[in-house]
């Protein structure tokens, strides 16, 4: 490259509680219903069934990891 550049990856460096954390903050309940109903990170790209936390088996790594990140930052939340 001939010219300098800096590439920004915040979500690198926080746990998946802060990044709901993080969308809360940024646009509420609203960018966090949105994100659960519209994306998902399932390695089986289940889609069948919508869990609180979004779509997913439930039990592969990616899935557990969401489930848990989402579960840690409802119980940090009073009143989700």
């Amino acid at each position: 490259m001939d010219t300098r550049f800096v590439i920004h990856t915040p979500l690198m460096w926080i746990d998946k509680a802060e990044s709901w954390a993080l969308a809360h903050e940024l646009g509420g309940d609203r960018l966090v219903s949105l994100i659960v109903s519209e994306t998902h990170t399932c390695y089986l790209n289940e889609r069948s069934k919508l869990e609180p936390w979004g779509y997913g088996c439930g039990e592969c790594p990616a899935c557990k990891l969401r489930k848990a990140g989402f579960e840690k930052w409802r119980a940090g939340s009073p009143g989700r």
